[in-house]
């Protein structure tokens, strides 16, 4: 049984989306947004939404005691200030799983897309479809949660993978020794 926290970074709402691997069972237990921003601009402070990220992600952490986690990698578009604090963001988050011993796993926006819909171009309402079909869920999540299930659910099926591929090459070595 595994815990595996997925996280979509952003610098103003950070999705995150907690599930539970048994075997090839996966269940939900969590998700939400961390929001780091404030509603009067003008008290704004970029530094102040990254200790809000961190501080977040390291509650959750606490909170849910995951074994595993996983986070999106950046996406460069065409601002390329958007996608540097974007990847402050993403450091934010990176600093409070490797604080509490976690290993960190990255996945592209199209790998999780590819592993949860079945294909890397699909759009958000497709993804937050999927989640709510694997996952049962009850409603619809939060678009920035939605992704955060399918970081989570894309680790789940690549760390399920690896384990497969572990045991065959273990198979194999043990075939070639006996």
């Amino acid at each position: 049984m595994s815990i595996i926290l997925g996280i979509d970074p952003g610098s103003r709402i950070t999705g995150y989306g907690v599930i539970r691997q048994e075997g090839r069972k996966l269940s939900y237990l969590g998700s939400g947004c961390i929001k780091a921003f404030s509603v009067n601009k003008e008290d704004e402070n970029f530094s102040d939404r990254l200790q809000t990220i961190f501080a977040g992600v390291s509650e959750l952490i606490i909170q849910f005691n995951p074994e595993l986690f996983a986070i999106e990698q950046v996406f460069m578009g065409v601002n390329p200030g958007g996608a540097l604090k974007l990847g402050q963001a993403r450091g934010a988050a990176i600093v409070a799983a490797t604080n509490n011993g976690l290993t960190v796993a990255e996945y592209s926006a199209r790998q999780i897309k590819q592993s949860v819909v079945g294909t890397g171009a699909a759009d958000k309402t497709q993804v937050q479809h999927m989640v709510k079909s694997i996952l049962k869920l009850p409603g619809t999540p939060q678009a920035d949660a939605a992704d955060a299930l399918a970081v989570a659910l894309c680790h789940a099926h690549s760390h399920d993978s690896l384990d497969k591929m572990a045991g065959q090459a273990t198979k194999m070595v043990r075939g070639r020794l006996r």
